[in-house]
């Protein structure tokens, strides 16, 4: 018997793992010292436990843990790397390049940038959601300070060429970030052998608490300085100053400890589910189409064009099982997927697609019952439109 409602959102958020509860609970009551207060033992304490979830971050994406700089989220992240750069680089350059289906809180920043007048290219993708990196290459300048490309498409999870991107940005002295929020914990990531130098995450995309998350910024080989975004007592490498979130940091440092030792193994039960996920729904229902990448993607990522099927309302419709139309961060707009719409394929698909992000809670028998009521409440909306 099959547990409803059914959650296959887990690109929005996933839950908190049990695990992760009960790493954080002492920090909310017996260790509240302020981790920024090391005078005495309540703060040594909580900082100690900072420290701890600092290196099992950094762990996970291969860096050290001086260069893990604490948030409140990637959205904090990606502003702190895209203003931080802009200013602390105006002396090399005013130009910023990134891509045009990257997540709002690139793109708005971008747009804000050039508000204050820096320049941006906005590099197009093919129908499978990657750049090109000839264009790449030929957008670059000698006033290019930064490039920000996003390492898993959080709509579509089509997978960037990150290695080959950071190499294309050392060769040219150009600082490279990347947004890879849906791919930490996800998908190996190494910021040594990909030569990212700023990386934005956060910790409720891999079963973590809301509210924390970090930007990797590179320290040697080359030094990357930004600026900071907020001012205060100069926590965080003088780059976020406010209190450290010590539970949330602590939750953080334990959804990454977890992740490293399981994220490989959930990896290949995600992908053997999507596929047959995908597979099933175009037997059964006709002129189903996957967005994205057919291989480079996210292994818990499926995204599909329904032919004549309003999504949103498709959505609304289904109550049992939560799926979405595409970014949980632009769901108040009634815009089409900006994402889907610079694959090439038309305004259209963009209304007519749907998202299902696999996690941790689902199992083969939810699975399997997403493919049944999607396919009858296909059929009956069919059959309503064409009577």
């Amino acid at each position: 018997m099959v547990r409803l409602p059914i959650y296959m959102d887990h690109h929005a958020t996933t839950p908190v793992d049990p695990r992760v509860v009960e790493a954080m609970l002492p920090y909310f009551t017996e260790v509240y010292g302020n981790a920024a207060s090391k005078d005495h033992l309540f703060g040594v304490e909580a900082n100690n436990a900072v420290e701890q979830a600092r290196k099992q971050i950094a762990t996970l994406i291969n860096a050290k843990p001086e260069e893990i700089i604490f948030t409140s989220g990637a959205t904090e992240s990606d502003n702190i790397a895209l203003f931080g750069a802009a200013e602390k680089y105006a002396g090399k350059g005013d130009h910023i390049i990134t891509c045009v289906t990257e997540h709002k809180a690139v793109l708005d920043a971008a747009k804000r940038l050039e508000q204050m007048g820096k320049r941006v290219t906005y590099l197009r993708v093919d129908q499978y959601g990657r750049i090109d990196l000839d264009e790449l290459r030929d957008a670059i300048t000698l006033q290019t300070v930064l490039i920000s490309v996003m390492a898993a498409n959080n709509e579509i999870g089509t997978l960037a060429p990150v290695t080959e991107i950071g190499k294309i940005a050392r060769e040219h002295s150009v600082i490279f970030h990347t947004d890879a929020t849906q791919a930490v914990g996800h998908i190996p990531i190494d910021v040594q052998q990909m030569q990212i130098d700023c990386l934005s995450m956060s910790a409720h995309k891999l079963y973590g608490p809301k509210g924390i998350g970090a930007l990797y910024v590179r320290k040697s080989n080359p030094r990357v300085r930004l600026a900071p975004v907020l001012y205060g007592g100069g926590h965080e490498r003088g780059l976020r100053s406010g209190t450290p979130n010590v539970p949330g940091i602590v939750g953080f440092g334990e959804a990454a400890a977890i992740a490293k030792r399981e994220m490989d193994k959930l990896a290949v039960q995600y992908r053997n589910w999507t596929e047959q996920l995908f597979s099933a729904l175009q037997e059964r229902i006709e002129g189903v189409a996957r967005n994205g990448h057919p291989t480079a993607r996210l292994p818990h990522n499926l995204n599909i064009y329904l032919p004549g099927i309003e999504s949103r309302a498709f959505i609304v419709d289904l109550q049992d099982l939560a799926i979405s139309t595409g970014s949980a961060c632009t769901t108040a707009s009634v815009e089409p997927s900006h994402v889907i719409a610079a694959l090439g394929f038309g305004e259209q698909r963009a209304h007519c697609s749907l998202r299902f992000g696999l996690g941790r809670s689902n199992d083969a028998e939810q699975v399997a019952y997403a493919v049944e009521v999607v396919k009858q409440k296909v059929f009956l909306l069919r059959k309503f439109i064409m009577s």
